[in-house]
């Protein structure tokens, strides 16, 4: 089981003034594959240092191996996640983000819009969802075929073998 946590960013979310659909969608699709625990969620406002310390305490202190966030990857003032995302990644992982844009291009051309990122910290894997329902239910689609492999290979002792996971 990966300890999953997701981060909704949304300024009117955090305020009560919208609700969070986003954030409950990525649970039930990631839950029903039967090897995501989300054992933390939150909504937080588009701040970037709060974002940043977040998603650092998630990977340090909660010892999290999977983050998806969802929101902040427009071209909004308020849109800073890939921005906190990248700031406390030790290294990115570039194929994540262009393969869910890839794949939202064949359905509409505002995907080319999205400035989502992924990266590592340490070893836990940070993923930009976007903040629409439609467009989260999309891109995890994108990736949800490839993600076991890559968290196998992130968690593991050795090379791309796969060896046994350590913690």
């Amino acid at each position: 089981m990966y300890r999953t946590g997701i981060m909704t960013l949304s300024d009117k979310g955090s305020q009560g003034q919208r609700e969070d659909k986003s954030g409950p969608l990525i649970q039930t699709m990631l839950e029903s594959l039967g090897n995501y625990d989300v054992v933390k969620t939150t909504i937080l406002p588009d701040d970037v240092d709060t974002i940043k310390e977040s998603l650092i305490t998630w990977v340090d202190a909660d010892n999290l191996d999977l983050i998806l966030t969802t929101g902040g990857t427009g071209f909004s003032q308020r849109d800073w996640t890939p921005e906190a995302t990248a700031a406390v990644c030790d290294r990115m992982a570039p194929g994540i983000p262009e393969a869910m844009r890839y794949y939202s291009l064949q359905i509409t051309p505002k995907a080319m819009l999205s400035r989502a990122t992924a990266g590592i910290r340490k070893r836990t894997l940070i993923i930009n969802l976007p903040g629409s329902p439609k467009a989260v239910k999309e891109n995890l689609e994108a990736i949800l075929p490839a993600l076991d492999h890559g968290l196998e290979m992130l968690l593991s002792s050795g090379s791309a073998d796969c060896g046994e996971p350590i913690k």
